[in-house]
């Protein structure tokens, strides 16, 4: 029988020799460790703010029970846990299948644990929790996948990051709860019909936190609450990025921003990408090809634009700075055989962000031949880290192996930018990465889908990945527009790729052009910065006449949109709310609204319906029940809970507005 206890403000459980804690964590919300040592593990990876709320326990011989605001977990005397609302209603409950409790309508002979530790020869443990499934619930969230499918329910997802994958376990469901599960081992999970099942490869201990609310934005705020929130988007954020794969040298980076104000086109940000440096891990500018970049970012703030920067986190074995970062320990090292972990066009590995001494050290190289010269916003690429081959065993960190901490790097990496950025008294901080964990929203990560493939069935997947990051808590995010791989700008078939992904690419976090088109440009020589090839020309009037005026049409709708834009970036700041948003989020009373998986909410008052298929002229639009809708491009006006069919010829993207005051900016 297990001894359960009211102590320390939470209630404990200890069966065998397992110790198991609830505690209140936040608003509505508790957090559930479980562990097989002497005491528990202290790390809280990505929850912050505890809070200081006081809750009801009750404990006996029986059970357990610790009900904090909205939510209430109950313990039996065998160990297995449930949660309910305040209404009393089930949320959540362990699959517990074992003869542990023989007054328990679960008690079996399969003998399968809810918490099962299976131990490491001489390390530490691989985790399974189970939890019971209700076929019926839906599930949002979890970070980006490359898969179409908005309800993850039936799905299973690797928890890991990889080149266009990023692992971020927080979830929402139907049901009126969020979980997260808090642990940055290498894993997998299972949305299964019969079960839900967590994995860790490695790790010492359990851990996740799970909140009650009556609407998902209660929820997707209680979660903000404990894992922080985006900064304010800077003003320059909010407007168009233009970027290619890449731009050589200065005087091309030059003549493309002239040429964008010649042309009086709105341009933000404008972005020097990888190997522009001499050898990876010499973060500085290659003089032969850059040989005044002073001067060059002193003319681009002159036109009104910020200059964006390519950080790789390789380091080369014959850069100026390897051998130091090697003797002082702030490289990935390797478990085994050659230490190499990318191979893109010399052996590098690199460096262990999870290290805080490798963190300003990478910093202080940056901020001098950098930051001091006016660069304030980087795009820190490679940030899963990618390796040549994900054998996630092979590699050890300054926190340990990679199997059992290794998902929380690229949070490590946004957090060396931001601290040394803020530490030089910059605010609205935001940097562009390729991959986050839980939590990377306080360091100003700004995630982007990958080297994704430039086409219909890419961009829908795009689609699903955008608004589930969102739910997870990740609510700056944007894509390539017209993807990365591929993609001929004479070739009619990508120019309405092209098209259609920057008219949805104007409703976005963050509205950006890259990509790596074809043919290739061959490399300036073979050696330092010059060995890399170069992409085919890939700005707005790149892609022929027709689709130069759709684009210009949508580079001035977006510019218009900036003051609506920035007062839902300030939501996302102060409340953690998603800029992109299921339907279901605004109108969760509305069944049918939780059932739409190819239309969304930019903010609280537009409704986005892309065109994710080639040919397309016409689509059906269900409108949330609830408000009066407002076509855009015609005016006409329609009661919600109606689906209703509307034209999109090719320089129209289906919109609809809550708001009638929002036509004027969105077609004046």
């Amino acid at each position: 029988m297990s001894i359960i206890k009211a102590e320390g403000g939470m209630l404990t459980v200890r069966y065998n020799n397992e110790l198991l804690w609830v505690e209140p964590w936040g608003a509505n919300a508790l957090r559930v460790r479980a562990c097989k040592q002497s005491k528990m593990p202290s790390e809280d990876w990505a929850l912050g703010n505890k809070g200081t709320a006081t809750p009801q326990i009750k404990a006996g011989d029986e059970g357990g029970e610790i009900t904090n605001g909205k939510l209430t977990a109950r313990v039996t005397r065998a160990g297995a846990l449930s949660f309910y609302n305040q209404k009393g209603e089930l949320l959540l409950e362990e699959f517990f299948r074992n003869r542990k409790d023989v007054t328990s309508p679960k008690c079996s002979a399969l003998d399968i644990d809810a918490r099962e530790f299976k131990p490491i020869l001489g390390g530490d443990y691989t985790l399974t929790a189970r939890f019971e499934s209700d076929p019926a619930e839906r599930l949002y969230g979890m970070g980006q996948y490359q898969q179409p499918y908005l309800n993850l329910k039936g799905c299973e997802l690797e928890l890991a990051q990889r080149n266009s994958q990023a692992s971020v376990p927080f979830l929402l469901s139907s049901k009126g709860y969020g979980f997260l599960w808090n642990n940055p081992a290498v894993g997998s999970v299972t949305f299964g019909k019969n079960i839900t099942s967590w994995h860790a490869q490695s790790t010492k201990v359990l851990d996740y936190w799970i909140t009650a609310g009556d609407t998902p934005a209660e929820i997707e705020e209680a979660y903000a609450g404990v894992a922080g929130t985006v900064p304010m988007m800077p003003d320059y954020g909010m407007g168009f990025w233009q970027c290619k794969l890449r731009y050589q040298t200065q005087d091309e980076l030059l003549t493309v921003a002239r040429e964008y104000k010649k042309r009086g086109l709105p341009i933000s940000v404008i972005v020097v990408d990888y190997f522009h440096w001499p050898l990876e891990g010499e973060w500085k500018f290659d003089p032969e090809y850059w040989p005044d970049p002073d001067g060059m970012i002193k003319e681009l703030k002159e036109m009104g634009i910020e200059l964006m920067v390519s950080i790789w986190p390789t380091v080369d074995y014959n850069s100026e700075n390897f051998q130091e970062m090697k003797e002082k320990g702030y490289l990935i090292n390797s478990e085994r055989g050659v230490p190499i972990g990318l191979r893109f066009l010399s052996d590098t590995l690199h460096y262990d962000a999870t290290n805080p001494e490798a963190r300003e050290f990478v910093w202080q190289k940056v901020k001098q031949n950098y930051y001091d010269k006016g660069v304030k916003i980087f795009w820190l690429d490679e940030a899963e880290p990618e390796y040549s081959f994900y054998d996630f065993d092979h590699y050890r960190y300054h926190l340990g192996p990679n199997v059992q901490i290794g998902n929380i790097y690229p949070r490590c990496y946004a957090q060396t930018f931001y601290e040394g950025m803020e530490k030089e008294g910059q605010t609205n901080i935001v940097n562009l990465l390729r991959c986050a964990w839980a939590g990377s929203q306080k360091y100003g990560a700004l995630v982007w889908s990958g080297d994704i493939h430039s086409s219909f069935g890419s961009l829908r997947n795009q689609f699903a990945a955008g608004l589930n990051m969102g739910i997870a808590g990740i609510p700056w995010w944007t894509t390539d527009i017209g993807g990365f791989h591929g993609g001929d700008p004479t070739d009619p078939e990508f120019r309405e790729v092209l098209v259609r992904w920057f008219e949805y690419g104007a409703f976005c976090p963050v509205m950006r052009l890259h990509g790596d088109r074809e043919p290739h440009k061959p490399p300036m020589s073979d050696v330092r910065g010059g060995r890399c090839v170069s992409g085919a020309d890939n700005e707005v009037w790149s892609f022929g006449e027709e689709a130069y005026e759709i684009c210009k049409k949508y580079l001035f709708l977006r510019e218009r949109m900036r003051p609506y834009t920035q007062s839902v970036m300030r939501e996302a700041h102060e409340k953690g709310s998603p800029v992109m948003r299921p339907l279901f989020y605004g109108f969760p009373e509305d069944k049918k609204a939780w059932e739409i998986e190819d239309q969304y909410l930019f903010g609280g008052d537009i409704l986005v319906a892309p065109i994710l298929y080639a040919g397309q002229r016409q689509r059906e639009v269900y409108l949330p029940r609830g408000a009066a809708w407002t076509e855009v491009w015609t005016g006409k006006r329609f009661d919600g809970g109606v689906t209703v069919t509307v034209d999109a010829p090719i320089d129209q993207i289906p919109l609809f507005v809550k708001d009638e005051s929002l036509l004027s900016m969105l077609n004046p």
